[in-house]
């Protein structure tokens, strides 16, 4: 397996410096040249770059647990009640990893019309939230999902939802003042009430949101599930300090988000920050860390609804409340069901069953800890063209305008103790990342951008840059699908979209992106594209 995975990497670097001049790794690489450091970054940057194992994981032994990790996520699941891959349903979002993460990218761009969940690719998620709280709506799982197992119904029907994407024009008219012009973009996804299952089944929402159509409905796209087991090894003190310092020296024009600081961690409500397990790192809302209870952890139940020993209850809505009777919303609509009761039993048979936390693990621990040695253990691709003069001028110029205050180029993991908030008795089979200088280019910090039709609650964390100039290889995908609903198509729109609003804690950076010349924009987009 080592020697595959090694083969493979060298003749697709050997490629790329043959087509394109890239750089072959040598001992005078700098060391933003190793993105993961010497542990965590895979040499390959061919389309399968985001496959890669880490260094770590292939020194550990742990090669062929990965490949089967890689083997579990790249395939459906299925409903059968055996075999590897079973256990789909009754409802679920997708079928496997690769629908959200095609090759472990990000998510792809969303084309205008009908929401097509059943496409390879699309990552984006749906949204769905009360306008004045901004919490999501309890009818719907935080995750809608999208699809029925028989002979229970989808929760949502994509084929009733619709995107449309619209234009903004920003202060500067879209032009820069050598006349060069960009285009920007914004999505706009329109969801008919009849599209809610227990809508059609006679629930009315109390707060009346469902039935006035008084809701919104957001997309946010899926992020590259490569290189987290090294953001996981960042020390929990350093990340504290980065918080503290930007608390500090005032430079956010919106301060910190009161979720998680308010001179120190809040250790309460959704966004707790258990001392025990250090500071969130994960999601665009900081909503999981550290990654053995992170977004892959979760995925790989929510997303499928396949039940593992520790999670032996069903994915349902927010207001189910798990292994309580009563408290789920389309249990209590899909069990009155006429058509959901001819084939699968009584009024009290489908809510047990749909409800229970009871319910027989369908994925092995063997299969879990397999996934979670894959997650933990995909690499970063090396930097490319690190020594062309273009890309380094870039590379100063990205911190002489600012960018660096939000997208912090490098940080140093620690020990890199392993942990897991679910004590699933898999830590000490992971691939480890100890003492590693890596350039992610993120503070782990959430800031606003307060853009067009924004992101739910306008906080957003940093995210990582590196490995994005990668996406379109690794997709196919026509755009660069930045941003976290796919919005921006390529580095020039990402940017201008940071300072679209006067509110926006990048406007700064933004206006010194504005005043640059050409040559130098082109500079900093080369290097954004090489990282």
């Amino acid at each position: 397996m080592r020697k595959q995975f090694l083969f493979m990497a060298m003749a697709a670097v050997v490629l790329a410096a043959c087509k394109s001049g890239g750089d072959q790794p040598s001992t005078d690489m700098p060391d933003w040249y190793y993105t993961g450091g010497k542990l965590g970054t895979t040499t390959n940057t061919s389309s399968m770059t985001f496959r890669q194992p880490t260094p770590a994981t292939e020194d550990a032994g742990l090669g062929a647990m990965f490949a089967q990790g890689d083997n579990i996520a790249e395939k459906d699941f299925v409903t059968n009640e055996s075999g590897r891959q079973h256990g789909l349903g009754p409802v679920y979002v997708r079928s496997s990893c690769q629908h959200c993460h095609p090759n472990y990218s990000h998510g792809t761009s969303v084309p205008e019309g009908v929401y097509n969940a059943k496409d390879q690719g699309n990552g984006t998620l749906l949204v769905v939230i009360n306008p004045t709280t901004q919490a999501y709506v309890p009818w719907l799982a935080g995750m809608p999902q999208l699809f029925g197992v028989k002979p229970f119904k989808a929760p949502l029907n994509p084929d009733m939802i619709t995107v449309q994407w619209l234009t903004a024009t920003d202060e500067h008219g879209n032009k820069f003042a050598d006349g060069e012009t960009y285009e920007l973009r914004y999505p706009e996804v329109h969801m008919p009430k009849e599209a809610v299952y227990v809508y059609n089944q006679g629930y009315r929402d109390p707060d009346g949101l469902l039935e006035s159509e008084g809701y919104e409905v957001k997309l946010e796209n899926t992020i590259g599930v490569y290189g987290s087991g090294l953001l996981d090894a960042i020390p929990d003190q350093d990340i504290i300090d980065q918080y503290a310092k930007e608390a500090a020296d005032g430079k956010l024009k919106n301060g910190l988000n009161p979720a998680f600081w308010d001179g120190g961690f809040q250790n309460s409500g959704y966004y707790k920050n258990d001392p025990q397990w250090g500071p969130k790192r994960f999601t665009y809302a900081l909503t999981r860390g550290p990654i053995m209870d992170a977004a892959g952890a979760n995925a790989i139940w929510n997303i499928t609804n396949v039940t593992r020993s520790d999670r032996t209850y069903h994915y349902l809505d927010l207001a189910y409340k798990a292994g309580q009777a009563g408290t789920s919303i389309y249990a209590e609509y899909a069990s009155k069901d006429p058509e959901v009761q001819a084939e699968f039993g009584t009024q009290e048979d489908i809510r047990a069953y749909l409800e229970s936390n009871t319910l027989p693990a369908e994925m092995t621990d063997e299969e879990f800890t397999q996934v979670m040695v894959w997650h933990r253990g995909l690499a970063v691709p090396a930097a490319r063209n690190v020594t062309d003069p273009k890309v380094l001028k870039g590379k100063e110029l990205f911190t002489q305008i600012g960018c660096d205050y939000c997208h912090r180029p490098t940080w140093t993991t620690g020990q890199d103790e392993v942990r897991d908030p679910n004590h699933f008795p898999v830590t000490a089979q992971m691939p480890r990342y100890p003492n590693q200088k890596i350039w992610p280019y993120t503070d782990m910090v959430q800031h606003k951008l307060c853009m067009e039709n924004d992101i739910r609650t306008g906080w957003c964390r940093t995210t990582p840059l590196w490995g994005r100039g990668l996406h379109r290889k690794a997709t196919g995908d026509q755009y660069e699908a930045r941003m976290h609903d796919t919005r921006a198509r390529n580095v020039i729109e990402a940017i201008m979209w940071h300072g679209y609003s006067k509110e926006s804690d990048a406007y700064y950076p933004t206006q010194q992106f504005y005043n640059l010349n050409k040559e130098d924009r082109d500079a900093i987009v080369a290097f954004i594209n090489a990282i």
